[in-house]
């Protein structure tokens, strides 16, 4: 299903990994890394992989929490919303056509609704 995804965002100037994490952070706000991670299900060393690439391209801004310097707080910037943004309609006919690609392995059984 990577490669599926994967595929479908070629062109877009993101990789599928990137895209879930700026159209989340499009709709939760700023967040904690570390709760970023948990709320996507990944470990907090692979979600700040993911963040470096994006935060040098200028979509999203890590800063410290005011309240604490030790805790690091993710958020989108207008370049990264414009990217998510841009990258929606690949998003879309790669989940439209997971069914298919389901079917090709034997898989059609299987829940076919991903959400982000």
């Amino acid at each position: 299903m990577t490669q599926h995804f994967e595929a479908s965002f070629r062109g877009t100037g993101l990789r599928a990994t990137q895209f879930t994490v700026l159209s989340t952070l499009a709709q939760t706000g700023p967040m904690p890394i570390s709760r970023l991670a948990t709320f996507l299900g990944m470990e907090r060393t692979t979600l700040t992989r993911n963040l470096a690439p994006l935060e040098r391209r200028g979509l999203v801004k890590i800063a410290a929490e005011d309240t604490d310097a030790r805790i690091r707080r993710a958020s989108i910037t207008d370049a990264g919303e414009h990217a998510a943004r841009q990258s929606l309609p690949a998003w879309r006919k790669a989940q439209a056509s997971v069914p298919r690609v389901l079917k090709q392995f034997g898989l059609s059984d299987m829940p076919t609704q991903i959400v982000l």
